[in-house]
């Protein structure tokens, strides 16, 4: 059905003149008949009734305008989803309890009239395609993994380089230390279960275990956090890396130890990005709080894979 003759029916039947309505619709009356009467043709039936006092509903017409107005409503809604500055900022932030979510949070409270609509997508590729579709307006991640040229419609910006630390139970042999070196991290068992192969966080990990002589296992199934944390508290030899910004509800009577990890620190970039033609206005506000709160990056001491972009 044809929204344009839907709209002119329910503007006559508020105006109660054709000539009223053309005028707010700002088209002719002869505009305003033909579309009132093909409304009519496609529904078989008559919608007004000319008198004296102008155009009048008639029986079947006032059964149908509550419907058509449920019509531009629906409509007007449909469109208000898609349109830049209407809709919320869709942004993938990969983990609920990450670096990235804490910023997005940051944002949130510094502009709490963006409306957000937050994701969490699982690799790069992915991110990729949603942001060239327009199911997500960006997207923080490591930029970008070996062997994957980035697209030239992707746009992208350095924003937080995050100090991986290590998490250990009470009784690990690390645990009673204020910071370790990577060095010393040699032959400890490092435990971090669901690496996903091909994504860009396990380009990162083979990188940091290939340049250190490291040990990380990646084997069993990822049940999740909380039992991560458990196994960790009560195996001795098992270890874990944490990113020094992510949020960590420590159970009490676990006696989880989270140790700086130093000469050099393993950072993880984080970036954001975007499409370059994207018009959401919200997006340049987003951008505009993180350049903000940007601090410098590759800073002396510290360690990124040599494929990191560096803005």
């Amino acid at each position: 059905m044809d929204l344009d003759t839907v709209r002119t029916f329910v503007t006559v039947a508020e105006a109660r003149r054709f000539q009223e309505a053309a005028t707010e619709l700002a088209i002719t009356q002869q505009a305003v008949s033909k579309r009132v009467a093909a409304l009519e043709r496609g529904l078989g039936v008559r919608l007004f009734t000319r008198t004296p006092r102008g155009a009048e509903l008639t029986i079947d017409g006032q059964a149908f305008l509550p419907h058509a107005r449920d019509m531009l409503r629906v409509a007007e809604r449909a469109v208000a989803s898609v349109r830049p500055g209407t809709r919320p900022l869709r942004v993938d932030v990969i983990a609920s309890r990450g670096a990235a979510s804490g910023v997005m949070h940051g944002f949130h409270r510094a502009c709490p009239d963006v409306e957000l609509d937050v994701v969490m997508l699982l690799d790069i590729e992915t991110a990729v395609s949603a942001i060239r579709s327009g199911a997500i307006d960006a997207s923080f991640r490591a930029v970008a993994a070996p062997g994957r040229p980035f697209p030239d419609d992707i746009a992208s910006a350095r924003v937080l380089d995050e100090p991986l630390e290590l998490l250990t139970g009470p009784a690990h042999a690390l645990a009673g230390a204020r910071s370790v070196t990577v060095a010393q991290l040699a032959g400890h068992r490092i435990w971090m279960p669901g690496i996903r192969p091909g994504t860009e966080w396990a380009a990162y990990y083979d990188d940091l275990v290939s340049e250190f002589g490291l040990t990380i296992e990646a084997t069993g199934p990822n049940f999740g956090s909380d039992v991560l944390l458990d196994t960790i508290a009560d195996t001795p030899a098992l270890a874990t890396f944490m990113g020094g910004r992510t949020r960590l509800v420590r159970p009490a009577g676990h006696g989880l130890r989270r140790i700086p990890v130093t000469d050099p620190t393993p950072v993880y970039p984080h970036s954001l990005l975007w499409h370059r033609d994207n018009p959401h206005p919200a997006l340049a506000t987003l951008r505009a709080h993180l350049a903000a709160m940007t601090p410098g990056h590759d800073t002396a001491g510290t360690w990124t894979p040599g494929w990191v972009l560096p803005d």
